[in-house]
């Protein structure tokens, strides 16, 4: 029978400290739930602003369905929302709650095609509703889970540790190191997604990009209507942002929806 290797002490605290950094992670909310536990919208109040969209009441559906985004959020509210504010005309609306949709439901190929035929029509570039790249690691995390599975692997790994050190299983110790590696391959891209900038989308046409958060402030440009900004600062009614072509400045935060959640 083969001698099975003892981690050493340092090697167990090592581990123990990744394991539970991944936890605590957890536990302070950077990992998100997988969108099967997304809420969806009470269902007689759900319906009853799509009666107002069917029937064309579209400013009156929409705030209804504002309303239900307060407390309970799902990837057919926005969706429905999108198909409203674009009816209305309000298309840097519809690309707005197409994107929280797609937060919601990362792999739907029909709000990708939404997305995109609402991109078009405004005339934006792919890059200009994408402006954060991590953002894109970050829905990549949440679409195959990889906070869960982080989780799930650095558990494992503390479990095997601890039958190397204490029952002395075979391969105990190669489990624990290999889940323990791959615990924290999974986590530096959870990390790293967490680590974009806020964005916001511009849901008003012409809205005014400001020198100063201050009503008296003069226009200095406008922003153009569905375009992905990140956000720098927040100030009142106002938030700093930069647009696509570099500029910085501030502007209304009606005009200026935060995508994130």
């Amino acid at each position: 029978m083969g001698v099975i290797r003892r981690p050493t002490a340092a090697r167990s605290f090592l581990a123990a400290w990744w394991t539970l950094g991944v936890l605590a992670a957890a536990a302070q909310g950077s990992f998100l739930a997988p969108r099967a536990f997304a809420q969806a919208a009470p269902p007689a109040r759900f319906q009853a602003a799509n009666d107002l969209a069917r029937a064309g009441d579209y400013p009156k559906a929409i705030e209804s369905y504002a309303a239900l985004s307060t407390t309970d959020e799902s990837a057919s509210l926005f969706w429905n929302w999108a198909q409203a504010a674009r009816a209305r005309g309000a298309a840097g609306e519809a690309l707005w709650a197409l994107l929280r949709a797609r937060d919601l439901e990362p792999g739907d190929r029909a709000l990708a095609r939404e997305i995109e035929e609402v991109r078009a029509a405004l005339g934006l570039d792919a890059a200009e509703i994408a402006p954060e790249p991590l953002v894109a690691v970050s829905r990549f995390a949440r679409r195959f889970g990889l906070a869960w599975l982080a989780v799930a692997l650095a558990a494992l790994s503390l479990l095997a540790h601890a039958a190397a050190r204490f029952a002395r299983l075979p391969r105990a110790a190669a489990v624990a190191w290999t889940s323990l590696t791959l615990a924290l391959c999974a986590g530096l891209i959870v990390l790293l997604g967490s680590l974009a900038r806020p964005t916001g989308v511009v849901v008003r046409r012409g809205a005014p990009l400001l020198p100063a958060a201050s009503p008296t402030a003069e226009s200095a440009g406008t922003l153009r209507e569905g375009e992905v900004v990140p956000i720098l600062d927040d100030s009142g009614g106002y938030v700093r942002l930069e647009d696509s072509s570099g500029a910085r400045g501030w502007a209304l935060r009606e005009d200026v929806r935060p995508l994130d959640r």
